[in-house]
């Protein structure tokens, strides 16, 4: 390719990177079903040395984060290569709200005495700066899932720490488009890009990008020998889906603004909770550290658990299910979740589609009056 990520907007580095520039190469990335190539060229087997489809989606990503970036089998595969860096007897700091999958491993590594967690609130910007001098692995997670609390990323990643010390942050609920963790200081960011990277709920897949050349190599070695290698089906079908992310992203954001503020203002709805709203407590945090305010929802329906289970089981066009980040409306009650179970009871997470907006709130409006029958 003629230009690099500095060179053009994010939207059109969405669609161009990754892309073969000499005549006659495919328009597309093709995928290459290939556990092993010829011997003369560099890469010989896949495992150590990667896949033409796997390196399409590493570009695009890379480029969007500012970094050179590795693809995963998943997210936690991602997140999971970063904690495999730490030498026993590290400390690891946490959110108090992140994703059950990394408090799982973090609880885990823990047990077996490989090193110990210490949690901190997503907004403790004090707090976290404190924890950057001794922690060897600073977690971060913005916006949180499910609370949606926005970290102050720009101070804490500029806090005095260790040499040694990894400041990871999973960017999946903001994208690269809406937040650059390595801009502001971060040593590796984390996308699951079975979320919105992909957007179409078909694949698992993760991506960590770092301008760190040790850590990139390291991250490397730890996917070659764990064997947390992306899928090739799945990486192709990632290039495909983050073409359009751009397009995606704007639509469902203008559309979760807006259910965000009809969802505020119902009667039935005790709390709303999305960073772009002012009643949000990270709203100014979120104005200064995000480009947009992402599309994932959690609100606290009247009546409890069951009638929040009551929404689930009464939507139509929002579909009842887990995860995020794709074209089709998703709803759950996160407390419902093993592992979850110290969250709100009557917390839903509406991840935002690209349905019609007053579609969506017909659907959204008719189960929550459904519920209090």
């Amino acid at each position: 390719m003629g230009h690099d990520s500095a060179n053009i907007k994010p939207e059109s580095w969405l669609v161009s990177a990754g892309r073969g520039s000499q005549p006659g190469d495919p328009l597309n990335v093709p995928l290459v079903p290939a556990s092993n190539f010829i011997i003369g060229s560099g890469r010989e087997y896949s495992r150590d040395d990667g896949t033409p489809t796997w390196e399409a989606l590493e570009a695009v990503v890379g480029g969007l984060e500012g970094g050179k970036a590795l693809a995963f089998a998943s997210g936690m595969a991602a997140i999971a290569a970063v904690f495999d860096q730490l030498a026993v007897g590290s400390l690891v700091v946490l959110p108090d709200d992140c994703y059950q999958g990394v408090a799982g491993l973090a609880a885990a590594g823990e047990q077996r005495g490989r090193w110990s967690v210490q949690r901190i609130a997503v907004d403790d910007t004090e707090a976290w700066v404190r924890a950057c001098a001794d922690a060897d692995l600073i977690w971060l997670e913005s916006p949180s899932n499910p609370l949606l609390t926005v970290a102050d990323l720009e101070l804490i990643c500029a806090a005095p720490r260790k040499p040694s010390a990894i400041v990871g942050v999973d960017n999946t609920f903001a994208t690269p488009l809406n937040q650059q963790p390595l801009a502001f200081g971060a040593t590796v960011a984390i996308q699951s890009a079975t979320k919105f990277i992909g957007g179409h709920s078909d694949l698992l897949a993760g991506v960590a990008t770092t301008n760190d050349p040790a850590l990139w190599h390291a991250l490397k070695k730890s996917r070659e020998l764990t064997g947390a290698t992306p899928g090739t089906l799945e990486t192709y079908l990632a290039v495909r889906g983050v073409r359009t992310l751009a397009v995606r992203l704007q639509r469902a954001q203008q559309t979760a603004m807006l259910l965000a503020e009809r969802l505020e203002a119902h009667p039935q709805i005790m709390r709303v909770r999305y960073p772009g709203l002012s009643s949000h407590p990270t709203h100014a945090v979120a104005q200064r550290v995000l480009k947009g305010f992402g599309t994932i929802i959690s609100f606290d329906v009247l009546g409890g658990a069951v009638a929040a289970d009551q929404v689930c089981q009464q939507v139509k066009l929002i579909h009842h299910a887990t995860s995020l980040g794709a074209v089709e409306s998703t709803m759950e009650r996160r407390a419902a979740i093993p592992g979850q179970e110290h969250l709100p009871p009557a917390l839903l997470r509406l991840s935002v589609g690209i349905e019609n907006v007053d579609d969506l709130w017909n659907d959204l409006s008719a189960a929550i009056a459904a519920s209090s029958i």
